[in-house]
């Protein structure tokens, strides 16, 4: 018996726990914004608010390693094109507008929002853990981008193929 799982066989069953789609932003040493997609991100606790994001070593992980700062942008189910921006495949048109508060980048259509401080890291295999506890969080209605069996999905389990727009209020967020 191997000591490890099939890597593939591993991708497949991972593939079957639906997650939320994020892209967390930080900023480099110069300032600028940086950004990916990630679906590893989980509350871990409410007192203190508590969040925590798991990285692969690269720019925004460089930048929330020196920063000690990152925000996470939950997004809606329209934002397939910003989740593959940020994943590496650029938008034709350019980067998506990036916001600032408070030092902290944000998504402006992202149906929530945290800007957190990081406390603690715990490095894993390729990856670090960045627990933060959330200095301010905010959000508005919409339904999540979902991912699941390799698939893009909407709130409700809807596969979202090309060319699908889900709408959701341009303002009404709620602090």
């Amino acid at each position: 018996m191997s000591p490890h799982a099939d890597p593939a066989g591993f991708r497949a069953a991972a593939s079957r726990f639906s997650t939320g789609v994020t892209v967390v932003t930080s900023s480099d040493a110069d300032g600028a914004p940086v950004g990916m997609t990630a679906n590893s991100f989980t509350t871990v606790s409410m007192q203190p608010p508590t969040v925590l994001v798991s990285l692969k070593r690269g720019r925004t992980w460089q930048a929330v390693s020196e920063t000690r700062r990152y925000a996470v942008n939950v997004l809606g189910a329209d934002d397939v094109a910003i989740c593959r921006h940020f994943a590496g495949a650029p938008l034709a048109q350019g980067a998506p507008c990036l916001d600032e508060r408070d030092g902290f980048f944000l998504l402006r259509q992202a149906i929530a929002q945290f800007g957190c401080e990081v406390v603690s890291t715990i490095e894993v295999a390729d990856h670090t853990l960045f627990i933060g506890e959330v200095r301010w969080c905010r959000h508005q209605d919409g339904l999540p981008l979902a991912f699941y069996a390799s698939r893009f999905r909407n709130g409700l389990g809807a596969e979202i193929k090309p060319g699908d727009a889900l709408a959701y209020p341009a303002e009404g967020w709620t602090v």
